[in-house]
């Protein structure tokens, strides 16, 4: 496994910390509103949740799929990642149901940065190459706004970008 650069682990205990603050602070919340303090179980971790919506768990998108705090990857729908123009380094919220649907939504963006490129194509793999760089991005994203190869784009990615693999499509012209 290759080494996560310092600045990354910086900016992910910074988020883990924030994260457990709002937690808590949530928890008190609810507790107060309700009067109730059995709803709402947090793990010793404070990152996975029993509610009664289902199970909650919190994690960082990697530019497809949500990595838990267990290390395990979830599947983020590539349409709602392409949608809500997720980038590397945002933290989700997933609630799975009792039924076993999955429910994400974005609590945390990472600060972020556009830049323009050029759509490229490799073996069916969509990129734009901006600033000397290749970012992936996902077929959703050219499926949605009909991208062609050699268009132009404007994509987000973080404003820590050193190791970034992903963007997201802002907009085409």
């Amino acid at each position: 496994m290759s080494e996560i650069p310092e600045k990354q682990v910086k900016r992910l205990k910074s988020l883990i910390q924030e994260a457990e603050t709002n937690l808590a602070a949530a928890k008190e919340l609810l507790i107060s509103i309700s009067g109730e303090s059995d709803n709402v179980v947090l793990s010793p971790n404070n990152s996975i949740i029993e509610s009664p919506q289902g199970k909650i768990i919190e994690g960082v998108f990697d530019g497809q799929t949500m990595i838990g705090p267990d290390g395990k990857n979830y599947p983020v729908p590539a349409n709602y990642a392409s949608k809500s123009k997720l980038v590397e380094g945002d933290i989700l919220k997933l609630t799975i149901n009792d039924d076993g649907g999955f429910i994400y939504k974005q609590i945390g963006p990472v600060p972020r940065r556009q830049i323009i490129g050029t759509l490229v194509n490799h073996d069916g793999s969509y990129f734009v190459e901006a600033g000397g760089n290749e970012y992936k991005i996902l077929l959703a994203s050219v499926t949605y706004f009909k991208l062609r190869t050699g268009d132009q784009v404007t994509i987000i990615i973080p404003e820590d970008s050193t190791d970034t693999t992903w963007a997201a499509v802002e907009a085409s012209f």
